[in-house]
């Protein structure tokens, strides 16, 4: 290790270390025993331009073990990605732009929000998809347009859990080969020694999962770490994992190696000690020494230079071919989907019973001609979900322009995936299973919230109405669930026009994730269901009466029960108004004006009916409604049967409303 490339990473090193000191909270060993394998990484293969952080053609560089985030700031700080010495001095503190755990969208220069640990590597490998459906479609010969790698720093805890092994699986059989992970293996988690909890052979799993394996023996060595990093880019047709053996909490004396260097101060007399054991003339804290800033100042204006020839090579391209042109600008803006909203043949629909599933198979292949960057897939669920888009291919290892993505039965890391192929940017992205499985889905669907990712998540076989398969696949209180989530919007249709609504919801959305509910069974449709569905609840059938006697609402397959309650309750003397809701969240972010409108507080006989837990109808029903809803698993037997026993009738929908009358 030269001079200045030893100064830079012990820079890291103490930076990252103080941080976290000063803090009095933290995770010093990642960063410390890591800092070798990024710094090289970042000063001598990564292609990236702290000037222009969101470069298209940048590579990308995910942090997979989050804890170790002063690793990532203090990097971003000395490559001039805009973090000051004061954003370091106030890690983990409030308003500070250096949290806890990397957050995309908060810190410049964070490709995706890690911590929960595996999610980044799931991302990771949906990064990797990205770039290799994104060349396949764009690149000609001469004009490598799209062309970058990347890279993952994973410890024993990703290894450790399932979701990485999932897309790890996922990425061999894809043969993702800019996929490059960098496993800081040293052996320690926080309840000490890996070898009490984790003794299998990485290196032969990652060999068996079709990926090529690089050791590293001493992690403190960059010209090894260098040249294992050349010969994994240069290696095609599989994946790469590196593993690379370092030290936890590398240069503490009294820490190092040990699993009290994983998350917790190292303590001012070990920071003084690091710094004898490490050489450190500076006196000051939070120190950098001149001649790095030089070192990283040069390193920082070749990269700026990568991208002016790379913005030379596309104005080239966008001469030769400038229909492929057009069409990337519309992709990367993201502005393709706006104009459906007075698109009648879009929102056309026959008018016959029919399910929502069904209907969003149809929208989805009319979208794939509207949206050439929609991309997407089930978790081995298509032909039972209504995913595929016809005509569009499989994206293969042998096919990268396939449009229908396999993720096999792996929820989870499809999620996951799914969260980086939409980070990745250019992409419209859905995934797709049953309804049931949202609880599989749900870790990375918070993480989709979180970063504002608007990615589509398909749900199909929303109720008991899945019937035969019994209580494990009848979803009960999944709506409460996701509703739960903040930043996530949750559409559940009661027909054709509102799944279209759903759908031109999800597609326009920003910064905020979409489930879309749909069932197995058919269901009738309305005259009456309008475009108003967009504002999430609006008056389907309104009373006779300018005071209605009470209100009824629900959502998805059971706006029928309340449509043809409405009309029973007439014949005995109730008149009703009929509210369909299809998603609460849009609701709620209408004007006290129009909630009023809908849902008059002087109106307080209210029902809520709706195949799952009542949970989420509280705020609606008040103290004055009630609910025709389920709050027990379900049963195994055909769906007529079920939804009969379970109460969900119109006789027992007009009982509920004449006792609370």
């Amino acid at each position: 290790m030269n001079k200045i490339d030893n100064l830079t990473v012990n820079t890291i090193r103490l930076l990252s270390a103080e941080a976290i000191q000063k803090a009095n909270s933290g995770h010093p060993g990642l960063p410390m025993g890591s800092a070798p394998m990024a710094y090289e990484l970042w000063a001598k293969h990564l292609k990236h331009n702290p000037k222009n952080p969101k470069w298209v053609d940048r590579d990308r560089f995910v942090l997979s073990g989050g804890h170790g985030s002063m690793l990532l700031y203090s990097l971003l700080h000395l490559f001039g990605y805009g973090l000051t010495i004061e954003d370091l001095q106030n890690f983990r503190q409030w308003g500070s732009l250096t949290p806890g755990h990397p957050e995309y969208g908060h810190t410049i220069g964070v490709e995706t929000t890690t911590g929960p640990l595996g999610a980044g590597f799931s991302n990771a490998v949906g990064m990797a998809m990205a770039e290799k459906h994104l060349a396949a479609k764009f690149n000609k010969e001469g004009y490598d347009i799209v062309d970058h790698y990347t890279y993952v720093i994973s410890g024993d805890g990703c290894m450790m859990e399932g979701i990485s092994y999932e897309a790890a699986s996922l990425a061999g059989t894809l043969q993702l080969d800019k996929l490059i992970i960098m496993y800081d293996s040293n052996n320690i988690s926080i309840e000490g020694s890996t070898e009490i909890a984790f003794t299998e052979d990485v290196a032969g799993r990652f060999r068996a999962l079709g990926f090529n394996v690089y050791t590293v023996e001493d992690g403190t060595d960059l010209e090894s770490i260098s040249k294992a990093i050349s010969t994994a880019k240069s290696t095609k047709g599989k994946p790469s994992l590196i593993e690379v053996k370092t030290q936890i909490g590398y240069g503490c004396p009294a820490k190092q190696g040990k699993a009290s260097a994983h998350g917790e101060p190292l303590g001012v007399d070990n920071i003084i000690a690091t710094k004898e054991f490490l050489g450190w003339t500076e006196k000051d804290e939070f120190a950098v020494p001149s001649e790095v800033r030089l070192n990283i100042e040069k390193i920082v204006n070749e990269n700026a230079n990568m991208e002016q020839q790379w913005n030379e090579k596309f104005a080239e391209y966008s001469k030769q071919y400038p229909e492929l042109a057009k069409e990337w600008e519309q992709a990367h803006n993201d502005e393709l989907a706006k104009d459906l909203i007075n698109d009648e043949e879009f929102w056309k629909f026959d008018n016959k019973p029919n399910a929502t599933r069904n209907i969003s198979g149809e929208i989805i292949n009319r979208l794939k001609t509207k949206l050439p960057n929609l991309i997407g897939g089930s978790a081995d669920l298509a032909p039972s979900t209504k995913t595929y888009m016809n005509g569009e291919g499989d994206f293969s290892a042998k096919d990268y322009t396939g449009r229908n993505l396999h993720f096999g039965v792996r929820e989870l890391s499809m999620a996951g995936i799914g969260n980086g192929l939409t980070v990745h940017g250019g992409l419209k992205v859905y995934v797709s299973t049953f309804f049931v499985f949202s609880d599989y889905v749900k870790p990375m669907a918070r993480l989709s919230a979180l970063m504002g990712l608007p990615l589509t998540y398909v749900l199909t076989h929303d109720s008991i109405g899945v019937g035969e398969d019994g209580p494990t696949h009848e979803p009960i209180e999944q709506l409460t669930m996701l509703r739960s989530l903040p930043n996530f919007t949750v559409f559940r249709p009661a027909d054709a026009t509102e799944t279209v609504a759903a759908w031109y919801y999800a597609i326009t959305s920003k910064n905020v994730p979409t489930a879309i509910v749909l069932t197995r069974q058919n269901l009738p449709q309305y005259k009456e269901s309008s475009k108003d569905a967009l504002k999430g609840a609006y008056v389907l059938v309104d009373s006779t009466k300018e005071t209605p006697d009470a209100i009824l609402m629900a959502s998805g397959s059971e706006v029928e029960l309340a449509y043809n309650a409405r009309i029973e309750l007439l014949q005995k003397g109730v008149d009703v108004r009929v509210v369909s809701v299809p998603s609460m969240e849009l609701f709620e972010q209408q004007s006290a004006e129009y909630k009023e409108q809908v849902l008059p507080n002087n109106i307080r006989k209210r029902v809520a009916i709706e195949a799952g837990s009542s949970f989420s109808w509280g705020k609606y029903v008040g103290l004055d409604g009630t609910t025709v809803t389920i709050d027990h698993f379900g049963a195994s037997a055909p769906a007529e049967i079920l939804f009969k026993e379970f109460g969900f009738t119109v006789d027992n929908v007009v009982a509920k409303t004449l006792a609370i009358l």
